[in-house]
């Protein structure tokens, strides 16, 4: 089976290297599916879980993202991400409380406010979701 190399990076670091035979990646405008020979495509990334099928593994590897920059070219894959964690580092609990933080925020905010605590809201909501999706694969 073809494939296509792989290559995930943040700030932090770098977090996953190697050959897929999918990738699918949550894009600003709608949920992507990425295959080796994709036609070339650079988009923004919103909060949401990147799945990176690995050929001769029976389960997807999940990695978490708060937002960046995909792109794709025929032979690779690259997720700059803003921030980037292996599914096993999401931590529910510390995610629900992001949730209420934010959505207790956006009670009286106004303005400039208002826009961050609903950036807030959608990043923690993002990794809420995914942890709990995650829960069961780990």
């Amino acid at each position: 089976m073809a494939t296509i190399q792989v290559e995930i990076v943040s700030a932090e670091g770098h977090i996953f290297s190697g050959q897929a035979e999918m990738v699918v990646a949550p894009a600003k405008m709608g949920e992507v599916g990425i295959r080796p020979r994709h036609a070339p495509l650079l988009t923004d990334l919103r909060p949401g879980e990147v799945r990176v099928q690995v050929p001769d593994e029976a389960e997807e590897r999940f990695f978490y993202v708060t937002g960046g920059i995909l792109e794709v070219q025929p032979h690779l894959v690259t997720v700059l991400a803003d921030t980037a964690l292996h599914a096993e580092e999401l931590d529910e609990t510390a995610a629900m409380e992001a949730r209420q933080a934010a959505e207790e925020a956006m009670k009286g905010a106004t303005g400039q406010d208002l826009a961050h605590a609903q950036e807030q809201l959608v990043e923690a909501a993002a990794r809420y979701r995914a942890a709990q999706k995650l829960k069961g694969k780990r």
